[in-house]
């Protein structure tokens, strides 16, 4: 369902114009190994998020394949940068959030909308955000991880940094979707 269609609309021609060239821009300047490596280190991040919805939903050995995951990419992944765990020892993460965790208790997805900045969402992954909020490491701008003297500045810089390495991961599969479309955002 779109009862939205006009806000969504002018959400994603937002994101197309702003977004997307930041994105291009960043693929364009930044190495792909590096990109990648930064990538798996957010995704490293991620693990209390992936952890808690696991237990959440029942799935306890999922819970403990990322907690191996984790220590093994923290360690022999140097931070995470490398995908030790999936790659050498062939475990697999399940990439579980808080709108799955809803979606396992038989709540439906609401309507589809599209934010500024973060793209489209359900309502229920929309809520779902907020659960995941707290439990994402960077997303606690008052501890001050490196004493920086203002968490601030490193808070909104790893959540731009995030967006938008992971946004350059995927311009060309977006620009592939878009030439194809007759509407792009149908």
């Amino acid at each position: 369902a779109d009862p939205l269609y006009y806000f969504n609309y002018v959400m994603y021609t937002f994101n197309d114009i702003l977004v997307m060239p930041i994105a291009k821009g960043y693929k364009f300047i930044v190495p792909d190994i590096i990109r990648n490596g930064l990538d798996n280190f957010f995704h490293n991040l991620l693990f209390p998020v992936r952890f808690v919805n696991n237990l959440l939903q029942g799935e306890i050995m999922d819970a403990g394949s990322e907690v191996g995951i984790f220590l093994i990419n923290s360690t022999i992944g140097v931070a995470g940068f490398g995908q030790v765990a999936q790659n050498q020892f062939d475990l697999h993460t399940n990439d579980e959030d808080f709108g799955q965790t809803l979606g396992s208790y038989s709540i439906g997805n609401g309507f589809y909308i599209v934010w500024p900045v973060l793209g489209p969402s359900t309502l229920r992954d929309t809520i779902g955000l907020a659960g995941d909020y707290f439990l994402t490491p960077i997303n606690h701008p008052n501890v001050d991880f490196f004493d920086y003297g203002k968490p601030w500045k490193l808070y909104w810089g790893l959540n731009v940094l995030s967006g938008v390495n992971s946004g350059s991961l995927y311009v060309d599969d977006y620009e592939s979707l878009k030439e194809a479309a007759i509407d792009p955002y149908v």
